[in-house]
């Protein structure tokens, strides 16, 4: 499963760095149809099975993506202000899910969470185009804090993790390997730093501008990210299935790769235009 995993990062990351050499066009057409995929995901984890489920994904990912190819932007005061909601709403589900931990109940209101997934979706789109007009390294370094969470979280929970997070919800996740994310997270952010502290990275800005606060506020987004996690295993209990698709063979679907990245992204946004 490793190797399998491993294989897969590799093409998605190959991938990537193509759709970013080849344009702004590319790469938001190939963030276009991850975001497809991923709210075809939702949709069938919150309401079930139906042939409605790619055609209003295609209705939300769609004319996001003529939108921006045809360069309508979102004015600043609704990008904050949907990235403000977003976090509301991240807020109020990891009371949901201590909630759903403590009783077992892991049930969710279908189609309450399923509008809720255009909120969410449509929060974390904006943000990334609005951090990817910072730079591409920028938008990599944001997205790296994700990327190098799980890693850690999952290397640390596999060698000392013992004590479960949340086990009725996801069982594979521990304490320690939360506390291997925040660890790693935090190292990779102070060695850039002390390397490269003139690089355009987002850890790099917090401890140029805000340093009293920069270890603080990546230690939240970690944290925003294991509830992103948490809620995306929540509704596949929900849907009683394993994991939201079968399109990335060793990880399960989009939404299994990029569920921490949806409450992180409005985040940075938010923690950016303040810093």
């Amino acid at each position: 499963m490793l190797r399998q995993r491993v294989i897969t990062a590799v093409v998605l990351a190959l991938a990537l760095f193509a759709a970013i050499t080849a344009g702004s066009a590319a790469f938001v057409t190939f963030i276009a149809v991850l975001f497809a995929a991923a709210s075809f995901e939702w949709l069938r984890l919150t309401l079930g099975r139906g042939y409605w489920a790619p055609v209003l994904a295609a209705a939300f990912a769609i004319p996001l993506w003529v939108l921006e190819l045809s360069g309508v932007a979102l004015p600043l005061f609704m990008l904050q202000a949907l990235a403000a909601a977003a976090g509301v709403y991240w807020l109020s589900t990891a009371v949901t899910l201590l909630r759903a931990e403590r009783s077992g109940d892991l049930r969710l209101h279908g189609p309450l969470t399923a509008c809720a997934g255009a909120l969410v979706l449509a929060a974390a789109w904006f943000s990334l185009l609005a951090l990817y007009r910072e730079g591409v390294v920028y938008l990599l370094s944001v997205l790296a804090i994700v990327w190098i969470a799980d890693i850690a979280a999952y290397f640390v929970g596999r060698a000392f993790g013992r004590r479960k997070l949340a086990p009725r919800i996801s069982p594979g996740k521990t304490w320690a390997g939360v506390g291997g994310a925040l660890a790693g997270v935090l190292l990779a952010a102070i060695l850039a730093w002390q390397l490269a502290s003139a690089a355009p990275l987002f850890s790099n800005m917090l401890f140029n501008r805000l340093a009293a606060w920069a270890m603080p506020l990546l230690a939240v987004l970690v944290l925003l990210g294991v509830v992103g996690d948490l809620f995306e295993s929540q509704m596949k209990r929900h849907a009683g299935v394993k994991d939201s698709s079968g399109l990335l063979p060793g990880h399960g679907g989009v939404l299994d790769r990029i569920d921490a990245l949806l409450p992180v992204l409005p985040a940075a946004v938010l923690i950016h235009r303040w810093a």
